[in-house]
């Protein structure tokens, strides 16, 4: 593979793990969200369905805004927010604040997938696509597991502030080598995205239905791992930090896999990819289920490690699978449809999961997630057979 290519895939790369870094401090940060401000099971829920709220509401107008003005500029501009939201966040003096905080870092984080995918799908070639998307996916898991050590580590050792604001310092200098380094396209789309083709596109729209039972599954874990290591397991803080790292590390060769694995196995690109993704989601529901039934530390572990290999390493295989239902031209718009989705799914399931733990166990709020996914692999299978009304697709041969 050229140097052009390495250039692309690692300057994607780090800019999505400097932005995880700042978006996935929330999720790592819960206990000490609810020592701080006294919150019940429910209102971290709250602040989990918050941060995704205003991821949701700025997705399409920000995905068709990539495809306009290119994604040099919204991912530059981005970063530097996230950056800001993340020390807000930290210095937060009250409940209403600290939502007010992660609205508004959540809505800054809406450039992440529309920008970084149009600049895959841009810049690289058929052939290399599904192994770059995999890889620019890690830095999602990446950030996220370097958020989780960097908040729960350094929090006993300094004040548990420390690590959002480094975050915020690492990603105001990674905007700037970015903006100064990435070459790819600086002008987008000159039409209004067309939204009511993505409408009507069947297969597109049920890869959207099941991605809000991914959504779901997804956010939901890596927002209660570490509370549930806590009050369930009975592990320290900084243990049930190291578990969602782990869940993060083997979510990221997850991605890694899935993507090489949509590269090189036979058969037409949307049955095998699809079906990988099917894979995943029906490993997922297996070990949902196994995470209730382990009791110890190590066995929790291991149970949230494996779960985060096909739970979390879904992501890159789900966007490749949605290249090859859209044209290129539309993949910010159709990218920022199908991250809505998943993110509806994160809106309503982190409040129910708390709720069914406070109210009944935390045994039926995981068995909730198996059952989405369950859910999802139906829909799945109905996409793998259904033909987009596409002349020619973002994944070709």
């Amino acid at each position: 593979m050229d140097r052009s290519y390495w250039r692309t895939v690692s300057l994607v790369t780090l800019w999505q793990v400097s932005a995880s870094i700042c978006y996935y401090t929330v999720f790592a940060a819960t206990p000490f969200f609810r020592d701080a401000f006294g919150l019940s099971r429910f209102e971290v829920g709250i602040v989990v369905t918050t941060l995704t709220l205003g991821y949701a509401i700025f997705l399409l107008p920000v995905g068709a805004l990539t495809d306009r003005v290119g994604e040099r500029r919204t991912l530059s501009l981005g970063l530097v927010g996230l950056g800001a939201g993340v020390v807000l966040v930290a210095g937060a003096p009250t409940y209403a604040l600290l939502l007010a905080a992660v609205f508004l870092l959540g809505s800054i984080y809406s450039t992440a997938m529309p920008g970084t995918n149009k600049a895959v799908y841009d810049a690289i070639e058929p052939g290399r696509q599904n192994t770059a998307m995999g890889i620019k996916q890690v830095g999602v898991t990446g950030g996220s597991g370097i958020s989780a050590l960097l908040v729960t580590g350094l929090a006993g050792v300094f004040f548990w502030q420390i690590g959002f604001l480094i975050a915020g310092v690492v990603a105001v200098a990674v905007a700037i080598l970015f903006y100064l380094a990435y070459s790819g396209n600086e002008g987008g789309a000159t039409t209004l995205p067309d939204f009511r083709g993505l409408a009507s596109n069947r297969p597109y729209m049920l890869l959207a239905s099941a991605g809000v039972f991914l959504g779901a599954a997804l956010f939901t874990t890596t927002g209660y791992t570490v509370l549930y290591m806590e009050e369930s397991i009975g592990s320290t803080v900084a243990f049930g930090g190291v578990v969602l790292a782990a869940v993060q590390l083997f979510g990221s060769l997850g991605r890694l896999l899935g993507g090489w694995l949509a590269d090189v196995l036979p058969g037409e690109p949307r049955s095998r990819i699809g079906g990988i993704l099917i894979v995943q989601t029906l490993a997922s529901v297996v070990l949902f289920v196994a995470v209730t039934a382990a009791s110890t530390e190590t066995g929790a572990a291991l149970a949230f490690s494996l779960l985060g290999f096909f739970v979390l390493g879904y992501t890159g295989v789900y966007y490749s699978c949605m290249a090859t239902l859209v044209p290129a031209s539309e993949m910010g718009s159709a990218t920022a449809g199908c991250q809505l989705a998943l993110t509806a799914g994160a809106l309503v399931a982190p409040p129910a999961f708390g709720y069914l733990a406070d109210t009944v166990d935390y045994r039926t709020a995981w068995l909730l997630l198996a059952a989405g996914c369950l859910v999802a692999a139906a829909l799945l299978v109905v996409v793998i057979r259904t033909d987009p009304p596409v002349e020619k697709v973002a994944m070709m041969e």
